[in-house]
């Protein structure tokens, strides 16, 4: 003998039953079909990016100094949106790029902070008296044994000042790291 409090699922009609089963199955088929719909776009935007890479080898200015800020001989530090460390220096008179030169501050060979000195005309690293032309070539210690030369980075003047072209996922990733 059945009482009035049957079970829910017992008083169910069978149309009830079939709307329910039709709505459940519905649902699973949408999250799997949004599942491989997000796959399947994750994996198509990996291939877009690596067929076309985005903007390979652009380049913006940066202010580093005005002409008369640097005399013949004197050279300044300088820290690019990326963190990397570059000495700036101006080796002769004139107004133009080709009076500076702009070089990575860090040997290539453990790393360590190298300096201009003028009166030597070269840069040096101290760690291990290494030293680089004022090209940036090495001529003395570790780094002139395995070859390894200072980054060098290309200047622009553009009126009286000095800039520094920075490659442009260098600002990309500086400008990301200011918001987070």
């Amino acid at each position: 003998m059945e009482s009035d409090g049957e079970s829910d699922d017992a008083s169910l009609s069978g149309k009830d039953a079939e709307s329910r089963r039709t709505f459940l199955e519905r649902a699973a088929n949408l999250t799997m079909g949004g599942g491989l719909a997000a796959g399947y776009g994750t994996l198509g935007v990996c291939a877009v990016r690596y067929l076309y890479p985005a903007e390979v080898g652009r380049t913006i200015s940066q202010f580093v100094c005005t002409l008369d800020q640097l005399q013949v001989g004197e050279s300044l530090p300088y820290e690019l949106p990326s963190g990397a460390k570059v000495v700036v220096a101006r080796q002769q008179d004139g107004n133009t790029a080709d009076a500076f030169i702009a070089l990575s501050s860090v040997c290539p060979h453990l790393g360590c902070k190298v300096h201009w000195e003028a009166v030597n005309n070269r840069f040096f690293c101290p760690c291990h008296n290494g030293a680089f032309d004022a090209q940036g070539a090495p001529t003395e210690g570790p780094p002139a044994a395995a070859n390894q030369h200072l980054t060098r980075y290309p200047l622009a003047v553009e009126g009286n000042l000095l800039m520094i072209e920075v490659p442009v996922d260098a600002v990309k990733v500086e400008a990301a790291k200011e918001t987070a």
